[in-house]
């Protein structure tokens, strides 16, 4: 080989050492879907993460702590699905106090968006224009704030602490799987259009980095250094400042490929006001388990609760064969979303009929509607208002389904002592707003389209945009007990999915006596009261051709993005003798992490 060819070589791989930075790298533990032993448990996504948690257990921290500190890491390895540019829920059993406490992180809009922000040609009607994309659709980020007041109020560890894990993987970097690269692959052409997206998750030539190859993040682990020292300077300091700096002016490339990158007007003073919430959890009776979960803005726990009381009114069952029961669980959730688009917003700024939503009478007329065949949809919405005790209203005329992204994620964790924390956070789309905030290191959300989008109604349907409001989820974080005393935590990303999916892995063990693993595992069908039910490959297979020609069911295979799949769930299920099985996904999303404290 020649001087310069040998030069060249040498540059080549100089180049392949630049983009792909390898030897540091934190090396993850092996995945496995379902542990069982004491002392405290977890499951997430990644074995990172759930690692994370495991490790702030054993060092003596409780479930919150554990969460935290997962969450962080949550942030840098799963970027596109979380982290601190967003928000989301949190459900916490109080094993001392015996008590169930939800904490409201959702975003918030600015006070400069209302109604007619969203009311551009094109903006309606994706995908002729995308409207996650840029400054308009990025809400207040909530996550810092929710993680100040769950340590404040049940956490053992500083933020400081619980943050350094997320910090040192940031720094050192780790090993890219196939469902992150393949994230990124998904949003080449959107990260592409901004400078700091572009420079953090592309290579030199503007696509995605493959498996393999190491990803480090130093501003994001400058800036969880920042957060830990000084929470505050995420709402009211330099960070906050850069992040509505980015908001209202999209740092994009010379000359992106999209025509229009909207600007959003959020300004540091809407940061600073933003607080977290505790919130008044949702409970249901369901065949003799009380099941807790999110209340309103989240549509979760009344839909999933409104659902359950729905079933229970068949007294019998849900029918002698699988199909039959299967049928009944769609029409359940079918009616239950067709209540949920028509009543569920921000309590804030509208009057939720919760109490009638969640009432035995009010289930019973719906009920009452399932038959031997599938019922027309999209269903009108009942009237839960004569049950409501309080409050006023009608069933409105005209009902919006509001768009939701699938990308999310869930962890869930319990400690030796029984404290237990379901936890879903979020930065919407896979990808959020497509915009890392320069120098900081993490993408800020697209929360906002979650609002219902124009033409609109007289009156205002409940989940239209106005300032800081908090748009309608439906993330679910749920906790079981029976008698008092916790019987499994539970919960799933998905968009609108998350609420079939954390019901029908509550059907699939109450009524057909499941493993929480084998309930996890299970093919999924997911009915939101639209024309058809989207299901997976493996459900259609199993029961397509008996619910489609005995029970007029229409199925459809779920959409791509990821292919075919509904849901990633985890759960902790609590075992005789004081042990705990954690549970995740197998094989959707690349297949989840879970572990216990103390195998065996």
């Amino acid at each position: 080989m020649s001087r310069i060819a040998g030069l060249v070589v040498l540059a080549v791989l100089m180049a392949l050492v630049a983009a792909f930075p390898a030897g540091a790298a934190v090396e993850a533990p092996p995945k496995t879907p379902t542990a069982v032993g004491s002392g405290g448990s977890a499951a997430s996504v990644d074995p990172l993460a759930t690692q994370a948690a495991i490790d702030t257990l054993r060092s003596g921290g409780n479930a919150v702590d554990a969460a935290i500190a997962a969450a962080g890491v949550l942030g840098v390895v799963e970027p596109f699905s979380c982290g601190v540019g967003g928000g989301g829920f949190m459900v916490i059993y109080d094993a001392r106090h015996h008590k169930v406490d939800t904490i409201d992180s959702r975003e918030t809009a600015p006070a400069g968006l209302g109604p007619a922000s969203f009311n551009e040609p094109g903006m309606a009607q994706p995908p002729a224009e995308d409207p996650r994309v840029g400054g308009l659709s990025v809400g207040v980020p909530g996550t810092v704030r929710g993680w100040q007041l769950a340590l404040g109020r049940y956490g053992t560890r500083s933020l400081e602490s619980l943050l350094r894990p997320g910090e040192q993987i940031a720094r050192d970097g780790f090993v890219i799987d196939p469902t992150f690269s393949q994230q990124v692959k998904d949003n080449e052409k959107i990260f592409d259009d901004f400078t700091a997206s572009r420079d953090l998750y592309l290579t030199p030539e503007q696509t995605a980095k493959p498996a393999g190859a190491v990803q480090q993040n130093p501003d994001l682990a400058a800036t969880y250094e920042r957060i830990g020292a000084n929470p505050d300077d995420f709402y009211t300091g330099d960070i906050g400042r850069d992040i509505a700096n980015t908001v209202q002016h999209p740092p994009t490339v010379p000359h992106p490929d999209r025509a229009i990158v909207r600007r959003g007007s959020m300004t540091l003073a809407d940061l600073g006001r933003y607080r977290a919430l505790r919130r008044e959890p949702t409970h249901v009776d369901y065949r003799g388990l009380d099941v807790f979960g999110m209340g309103p803005p989240s549509s979760g726990g009344s839909t999933v609760g409104e659902a359950l009381n729905i079933l229970e009114g068949f007294r019998r069952g849900l029918g002698r064969t699988r199909a039959k029961a299967l049928h009944r669980y769609l029409e359940a959730s079918k009616l239950a979303f067709a209540d949920r688009n028509a009543y569920l917003g921000d309590p804030g700024y509208v009057d939720v009929p919760l109490r009638g939503l969640l009432s035995d009478p009010f289930a019973a007329t719906r009920n009452s509607l399932i038959g031997r065949k599938a019922l027309p949809a999209p269903q009108p919405p009942g009237n839960p208002w004569p049950y409501n005790h309080g409050g006023h209203g009608r069933p409105p005329e005209h009902v919006r389904v509001s768009r939701e992204g699938k990308s999310t994620t869930h962890l869930t964790v319990a400690d030796r002592a029984g404290n237990v924390v379901s936890y879903t956070f979020t930065i919407e789309q896979t990808g959020g707003s497509g915009m890392v905030v320069p120098g900081r290191g993490f993408l800020l959300n697209n929360e906002l389209t979650d609002f219902d989008f124009p033409p609109y109604t007289d009156p205002l349907p409940p989940n239209a945009p106005a300032g800081g409001k908090r748009p309608r989820s439906s993330i679910s974080p749920t906790l079981v007990f029976d008698h008092g005393r916790p019987v499994e935590a539970l919960g799933s990303p998905g968009g609108a999915t998350i609420i079939t999916t954390v019901l029908q892995i509550l059907v699939n063990q109450v009524e057909f006596h499941q493993s929480l693993p084998d309930a996890i595992a299970a093919p999924r069908a997911s009915q939101r009261n639209g024309s058809s039910t989207s299901a997976e490959p493996a459900f259609i297979a199993r029961y397509g051709d008996v619910l489609t020609k005995r029970y007029g069911q229409t199925l459809i295979p779920a959409t791509p993005n990821p292919p075919g799949e509904i849901g990633a769930a985890t759960g902790i299920r609590f075992l005789p003798g004081g042990r705990q099985q954690a549970a995740a996904e197998p094989t959707r999303r690349g297949g989840g992490s879970a572990m216990v404290v103390r195998p065996g």
